[in-house]
């Protein structure tokens, strides 16, 4: 975090735990750790630069009392969180209504805290005036019944269908080059869910060390020409990395780059130079997301929804015009896959934001059929990407 905008923040809870992940995600701070509101309203006189206030609900009924009373005595530059690990849409909408500027959950990924935190900190107008949804209100969603039973049944029949050619990959990867057959990245689905995203490996292992160099190559460039650069020599310092497709960026060099004005969101290479013979191939016919099938079968994704998302790039799209794509399941094949993938026209970061919008709002069985069976002509794609 920016250090020459704050002195200080205050943490307001008794678990412990509580108090040294908001010390892990907001750096090196001054940061105030107190039992109890009363505490913490001793303290407000003496601090003259506070930008967060951390309060941890125990009790409903006082944490509103509390915080009514903490929001009327604090600066309307400092930021109320509240620290809940489960809570209601209507709840949230309460608390907002009393002044809480954000609702996180602290047993998320220090990963998304960070960015959340930061998002805060670039937007402060948007979240003071109530502009931006608490991230904890789009938490609770859940992939429907009919949804669910369809994504068992054909992820279990695929799965055991294609055994052989699951084989055959393996087999061609591992000779190729080294390093391992299937890799797991982070990703972020539904409801802003962090989970284990499974690929056949399709890049040669220094993949992360060439993204800088390749940075040019990005097919989404914004109006006036920005690429995202990772500085990748800076030794990672924040115990975490960040991932893409195929690619690992040290969180450390990326927290410290995306300070700098950045307004793009997806991040893809086109004709990348990375790719093994083996990745093109796989990739061309997109059986590179196969395992994926088993991201589908734990839950974390199903069929057809929309594509989960790398850290770095759902943290940009956390405001109301952009929210809603993550309330819809996180799809192994979507709208703007079987709309758009394959055209020789490339496909803007905001056409693609707008199909998941699209599909989240109007998702149904027919239409996951009919998506599902324009993905087979979809997945032969005429560009290498």
């Amino acid at each position: 975090m920016d250090q020459t905008t704050r002195k200080s923040i205050i943490c307001i809870s008794k678990r412990p735990e509580y108090a040294e992940t908001i010390k892990s995600v907001c750096g090196s701070v001054d940061l105030i750790v107190v039992d109890n509101p009363v505490q913490a309203i001793l303290k407000l006189e003496s601090l003259t630069d506070l930008l967060f206030i951390f309060f941890e609900s125990v009790d409903p009924k006082n944490d509103k009392y509390w915080i009514k009373h903490i929001r009327k005595q604090v600066p309307g530059t400092c930021f109320l969180v509240l620290l809940r690990e489960q809570i209601s849409p209507d709840e949230g909408r309460v608390y907002a209504s009393l002044g809480v500027n954000d609702i996180i959950n602290p047993a998320s990924d220090t990963s998304l805290l960070q960015g959340r935190i930061f998002f805060m900190e670039k937007n402060k107008n948007a979240f003071r005036h109530g502009h931006v949804k608490p991230i904890a209100l789009v938490s609770d969603f859940h992939i429907p019944l009919w949804k669910r039973l369809f994504d068992i049944g054909f992820a279990s029949v695929v799965i055991i269908a294609l055994t052989p050619v699951w084989l055959i990959i393996s087999l061609a990867i591992r000779l190729e080059s080294k390093g391992k057959i299937i890799y797991k990245s982070k990703r972020v689905g539904t409801g802003y869910k962090i989970f284990g995203f499974y690929k056949f490996r399709s890049m040669y292992s220094d993949a992360d060390q060439r993204l800088k160099e390749l940075s040019g190559l990005n097919q989404y460039v914004d109006e006036i020409g920005a690429t995202p650069s990772y500085s990748l020599e800076i030794e990672n310092q924040m115990g975490g990395k960040l991932y893409s497709d195929d690619a690992v960026v040290d969180e450390f060099s990326y927290l410290q780059e995306r300070k700098s004005a950045q307004t793009k969101t997806f991040v893809k290479l086109q004709n990348d130079p990375r790719v093994t013979r083996v990745g093109r191939i796989i990739r061309k016919l997109s059986i590179d997301e196969l395992p994926q099938l088993f991201n589908v079968l734990k839950g974390e994704m199903s069929i057809v929804g929309n594509r989960p998302l790398p850290l770095y790039e759902a943290e940009k799209l956390t405001t109301d015009d952009y929210l809603e794509r993550f309330l819809a399941p996180a799809g192994l094949t979507g709208l703007w896959q079987v709309e758009k993938r394959g055209q020789n026209s490339r496909m803007s970061p905001e056409e693609r934001k707008q199909l998941d919008i699209v599909y989240a709002q109007n998702y149904n069985f027919a239409m996951d059929m009919k998506i599902l069976f324009k993905t087979i002509p979809a997945m032969i794609q005429k560009e290498d990407v």
